[in-house]
């Protein structure tokens, strides 16, 4: 993609949605996995051999505390996903996760045509690489059978997979083919939290479209809880909240320095984003940008702006309010500062440059191009936030091995 978040955001190929900081399943698993879950899994374990109605097939249970976009509930035999809002404006979608093993579940009302889908599912479609460190991280990889795209990838486990042939590209110039899909037969196929008019057809042939809607959600724990929601469908419940504790856990921990560091002087100012065809993309004081900038105890001019989404702006206005910023966090692949400025001129201007930080997200780059930013970062934004802390406060960072930012050198 051409637009691309400058703070943990959308997938790369729905970050032209969150341009506020742009500028800013009908089986048991199985496959060849290694993971201790996904063996038993593919041998076939924890699925029902004797139904039995009165018994809870989920011992271990996900709960939702930070995403507001997705709930989950359990019945005995089967749970329920919904998305609130699988996409911009869109209705809320629900989808019933049965046990394999059990009959369908008879419903009525709003479930009574709701998507019906056997987990743990066999073989799953992805539409985002924001997807991909949902499975590696919980060991149940072998499940991915399609992506939309492998130029984005980064991850080196999943790219062996792509060359091995064991995952199929379906949408490389950026069109979904419907035709590959139904041909391949998926369990489902997540969304990126858009939609296409593709979808329908897919649902038609029997395949189970689940929305992943991630980016939507303004908190970077929100975000990351979304693990819990592809474990639904996984079976890697257990995991999955392992994962997230530590990912809270490790959030917290850098949220409280930079909250002491705040509490000690004054929040560092920062300016965040780039143009993008002439308009500055400044992401508003509820969003998902701004969150992250102000637990690494950092500020900017527009953190006081109302709303989850941006404000857009010319460079003469962002000049007057944060030219000034000693630190810049950009999303560019720039070499140096003059590649800033050959990128736009007026960035010249910009204190940052010649006085101060120009950072970008895009120190970890997979061998097509694809940023681990845009793929791992979603899952792990206690790592994102380290790195934030570590620019911000360098001295109280001293050794800090970056994951994601880089500085980019004076000319």
């Amino acid at each position: 993609m051409s637009v691309r978040s400058v703070m943990p955001g959308r997938r790369q190929a729905a970050a032209a949605a969150f341009l506020a900081t742009a500028l800013a399943l009908t089986a048991c698993g199985g496959g060849s996995g290694t993971a201790p879950e996904t063996r038993a899994r593919a041998a076939g374990e924890g699925c029902i051999e004797d139904f039995d109605p009165a018994k809870d097939y989920f011992p271990v249970k996900s709960t939702v505390q930070h995403a507001e976009n997705f709930t989950l509930r359990y019945e005995k035999s089967y749970q329920v996903l919904t998305v609130k809002e699988p996409f911009p404006k869109g209705k809320p979608e629900s989808y019933v996760l049965v046990k394999c093993g059990a009959p369908k579940p008879k419903l009525s009302g709003e479930l009574a045509t709701a998507q019906q889908v056997t987990v743990p599912v066999k073989s799953l479609y992805s539409a985002s690489t924001t997807h991909l460190p949902l499975l590696t991280e919980t060991g149940t990889l072998d499940v991915l059978t399609g992506v939309a795209s492998s130029a984005n990838i980064s991850s080196a486990q999943v790219l062996d997979r792509v060359k091995a042939g064991k995952v199929t590209e379906y949408a490389k110039d950026r069109t979904l083919s419907a035709e590959t899909v139904i041909g391949a037969k998926p369990d489902v196929l997540m969304t990126q939290g858009t939609d296409d008019p593709q979808y329908p057809k897919l649902r038609a042939a029997g395949i189970a479209v689940v929305a992943n809607a991630e980016w939507l959600e303004a908190s970077p724990l929100g975000r990351a809880e979304w693990v819990k929601a592809m474990a639904a469908l996984t079976g890697a419940e257990k995991r999955a909240g392992e994962v997230f504790d530590t990912v809270e856990r490790d959030y917290r921990k850098v949220a409280e320095k930079g909250a002491q560091a705040v509490e000690r002087g004054k929040p560092v100012e920062v300016l965040p984003g780039t143009m993008y065809q002439g308009t500055w993309y400044m992401p508003a004081g509820g969003s998902y940008a701004a969150r992250l900038i102000k637990d690494a105890g950092g500020t900017y001019p527009w953190a006081g702006e109302a709303g989850t989404g941006n404000v857009q702006l010319n460079f003469e206005a962002v000049y007057a309010k944060g030219g000034a910023a000693p630190v810049w966090i950009a999303d560019q692949q720039w070499k140096t500062t003059a590649d800033a400025v050959k990128a736009d001129d007026r960035y010249a201007e910009l204190k940052a440059l010649s006085g101060g930080a120009v950072w970008t997200n895009t120190k970890a780059l997979g061998p097509g191009g694809g940023n681990d930013y845009f793929e791992r970062g979603v899952l792990r934004p206690d790592l994102v936030l380290a790195d934030l802390f570590a620019l911000l406060h360098p001295e109280q960072a001293e050794g800090h091995s970056f994951t994601f930012y880089t500085q980019v050198p004076k000319a």
